[in-house]
This record gives structure tokens, sequence and C-alpha cells, in this order.
């Protein structure tokens, strides 16, 4: 029913690509110059559509098009992490404006129309979802007055006046607009390529589980101190660790990850035994009864090391989220446009990253779609996908997107 034009596909992200190359990638934080020029340059090309194009307050760009009819809304994100890849985030801003104009230039699909969308901070410079949970309607003016990046270590309120949005207010979802959110992304990891497969259809987005464990020890001088004697903190905690490698790959789902991100020693000298040590501990699966089994196990593997010695050992839940869980007649209408174009080379699976789609997904009937990554590879500037695999899911997402507006 609609037809893409990839010269355009690719014309598009290749120009986003170079607002603020770095490398073969992008450095383009939020509401950093080269992230607010990303999102001019956007809101001009959902006005050459004929769209009412807005850079709200938080700096979302939403682009509403005009006239009534069945709506879809559809986008992603266009800042990147720092010195990072080029398609994370821009891929699914420009399948889902790509999908817009292919439904606007086809005949039959007059009275229906794909919104587009593209959220602020995703990639949590600032917070969690800021831009996403902004137009939900689950973000307040404290939260914002609060964020500050970490690695600028600039408030919010500072860069959203230096980007000219003060005062701006911050639009939220409208009531009744739309059929479904759907969101294109690369796939960050290597399953797709490995299979020889050009299209994922997103089941779920995994749940985060994060813990934070401490053990106590007493911190004394590393050359005087019998080793038959010593309470060290970090040995405890590189115990614990190997423990928890030894028996995880036994109990977990086929797709659980889990990953020790932060280890911190008191004080951190080398002639000193840590007194203190911290680990931050996170898991990830789709399936809550495997994060329970999961879990359980932690809980023990840390009573049994606190219960043998010699340092004191406690577990602390920081937060416990639920799989986002897309719905059934968005993965048939991406499963059916991937046979069209990548007939017998597609698959079903799970999201292992948080996307803005699992922010929508209670508000509106949610879908994502995956493209292969060279190597797996993202959150770096090497970050790749080769163009025909750009143009094959530029056209199984825009399919998808008529069919769902034809329901």
């Amino acid at each position: 029913m609609v037809t893409i034009d990839p010269e355009r596909v690719l014309g598009d992200l290749y120009h986003l690509r170079s607002i603020g190359t770095y490398e073969t990638g992008v450095h383009r934080p939020t509401l950093s110059p080269e992230d607010m020029q990303a999102r001019h340059w956007l809101a001009d090309r959902l006005r050459d559509l004929g769209y009412e194009a807005t850079i709200d307050g938080i700096a979302n760009v939403v682009g509403l098009s005009p006239g009534g009819g069945r709506k879809l809304l559809a986008g992603s994100h266009l800042e990147s992490q720092n010195h990072a890849g080029w398609l994370d985030g821009a891929l699914g801003v420009i399948y889902a404006l790509e999908a817009a104009r292919a439904v606007a230039e086809a005949p039959d699909m007059q009275g229906t129309a794909v919104d587009v969308i593209a959220f602020a901070d995703e990639e949590g410079h600032f917070g969690s979802f800021m831009g996403s949970r902004s137009y939900v309607g689950e973000l307040d003016d404290g939260e914002i007055d609060t964020a500050v990046d970490a690695t600028r270590g600039t408030p919010m309120r500072t860069m959203l006046d230096g980007a000219g949005l003060s005062g701006h207010g911050r639009l939220e979802i409208p009531a009744g607009r739309h059929a479904a959110f759907l969101e294109a992304h690369i796939e960050q990891g290597d399953w797709l390529e490995t299979n020889h497969l050009k299209a994922g259809i997103v089941t779920s987005i995994v749940a985060i589980w994060l813990y934070k464990i401490t053990f106590e020890g007493v911190q004394n001088h590393a050359g005087t101190t019998r080793m038959a004697i010593r309470k060290d903190a970090g040995v405890a905690l590189t115990r614990l660790a190997q423990a928890i490698e030894a028996r995880f790959p036994e109990i977990a789902g086929p797709r659980s990850v889990w990953t020790t991100g932060r280890i911190t020693l008191e004080p951190g000298a080398t002639s000193i035994i840590p007194g203190r040590a911290e680990m931050h501990f996170q898991l990830r699966d789709a399936e809550p009864e495997t994060l329970e089994r999961l879990e359980n196990e932690l809980v023990r593997l840390v009573a049994e090391a606190n219960g043998s010695g010699p340092c004191d050992v406690t577990l602390e839940t920081v937060s416990k989220g639920t799989p986002a869980v897309m719905a059934a007649e968005i993965q048939d209408a991406f499963e059916q446009a991937a046979e069209t174009h990548a007939p017998g080379r597609h698959t079903r699976m799970p999201s292992g990253a948080s996307h803005d789609a699992q922010v929508m997904r209670p508000h509106l009937p949610t879908g994502m779609l995956f493209v292969p990554s060279i190597g797996g590879v993202s959150h770096h500037w090497s970050e790749n996908t080769s163009d025909e695999d750009i143009v094959t899911g530029a056209r199984i997402y825009a399919s998808a997107a008529a069919t769902l507006l034809k329901t």
C-alpha cells in the first residue's frame, strides 16, 4: 500500500550523521547545540510535510498531521550517548518520518496519517526517559529542577534556557488521537546478524532489577596485617561475584543477563586493606518468573557469603521494573510486513535494552522493530548497520504502519 524512497531514508540518516560527527559516529548529548540543530532540522522536515511541528519545553519534537482520520504515533530519539553511534535513536526517527511521507503520498491511504515524535533524553543524560515520561504526564517540574547532566555538570534548566526553550509548555499525548505507537531501533546486539536475519519483531522489553551489595570488613595496613586475621572487603566482594558467575548460568533463562556494573573499594588506596566495598548488580530478563528465580538465588548467595565471614554482607534492592509486553496486533503487522520484504529472515525476540516504547506501552498499543547491528556494537562510535538492512527495515516499518492504519 505504501512505497518508501530509499535514497531519501539514507540521505536523511547521513545528514543527521553530519550533525555532531565524531569518528564514524556522533557526539550529540541532550540539549547540546548539535542536539538542538538536529531537532530543528526534523521540525523543518515535518513542516515540509504540512505538519504542525513543535519543540516543546522538554525538547520533544512533536509533528502532528492535519485533518482527522485514523492516526499512528511513531518515533524514537535524536540525542546520542557521549561519543557514540549514529543510528541509535536516529534510525527510529527517520523511519517514522519516512512512514509519514509514504502514507501521505499513497493514494489509497488518504484519510490516515503517521504523527512523528522525537523524544528528549532517552539516553539519560539528565534522568530516566525525561521526554517520553513528560509526554505521558509522568514527569513533574521538580524533577526537571533538580536534574543535572553528570558528565557536563550542567543543570537541565540551564540547558533548556540556553536552547531557547524556557517558558515553553510541555506537550502531552492527545487523548484518543492515536491508534498505536511504533518505534524502530538497531538491535544493539548480534542475534540478528549471527543468525543471518534482517528483522526482529520485539515481543517485550526486559525488566531491569537493580541491587546494591555492601561488604563491611576491617580497614588496616596492607604490609603488617597477617593474612590469617584479615577482613578484606574487596576479597569478599570478588568471591561473591565469582559465586554468582558460577551459579547463575545453571538457573538463568535463555536470554537472561546480569552485570556487576560498578565496584567501589574504601578507601581505595594501594597499601590499605579495604574496610568497605560495594557492588551494584543488575538483572535483566523479560520473564518475571526467571527474575524471581535469579533474585532468590542472589539472596541465598549473599546470605551464604555473610554467614561464612569474615565480612558482613548485606543486600539492598534499588529498583525492580516490569517487562513491557508489545501489542500482539502490532507484532503480527510487523511479521506480515517482514515476510513480504525479507521472507524467512525475521524473528520474534525480546529487547534486552530499554526504550521509550516501554514508557508508551501503558498508554497506547505499542510495537518495536529491530534491524541488525554489525558486530552487535552499540553505544560506541563504531556502531553501524548496512545500507541494505536500513532500507529493508524502512520498508517493513512503513508497510506495517499502513496495515495498522487500514485495520
